[in-house]
């Protein structure tokens, strides 16, 4: 049964993260892929505040499958940031394919990191 809660989280995950993408593209006039950084950072903050939680012994195991594995799993992209870093790179814009890359880890580690003291500010 638990492979049901991991479905039912990527089918939220998934077509969130196509409508977000689109969304925040669309208002972005450039090439810098903006709703990729969106939503891995957003899910590395839900990601973040689901550790603190499930540390704290607020968050079930089957809580941790369902947002954890499931929307976050779908949510969020390596792939697409790693296309779109080498399409970057090899449209002759390496300084946003660079910016891409250690934005995105500095803001996916800033949003895990502030995820998990919100959830421990709040769980204790």
């Amino acid at each position: 049964m638990n492979w049901l809660l991991v479905v039912v989280g990527a089918v939220v995950g998934a077509p969130l993260r196509y409508l977000t993408d689109r969304a925040v593209q669309a208002r972005h006039d450039s090439v810098f892929p903006w709703g990729t950084f969106a939503v891995n950072t957003a899910g590395c903050l839900v990601l973040g505040l689901l550790t603190g939680a499930a540390s704290a012994g607020a968050a079930s195991p089957e809580l941790q499958l369902l947002i954890g594995t499931g929307l976050c799993g779908a949510l969020t992209t390596y792939s697409t940031f790693s296309y779109e870093t080498l399409r970057l790179a090899q449209g002759g814009v390496r300084f946003l394919a660079l910016a891409n890359v250690a934005g995105s880890v500095f803001a996916g580690l800033g949003a895990a990191y502030a995820g998990t003291a919100l959830a421990r500010a709040f769980w204790g």
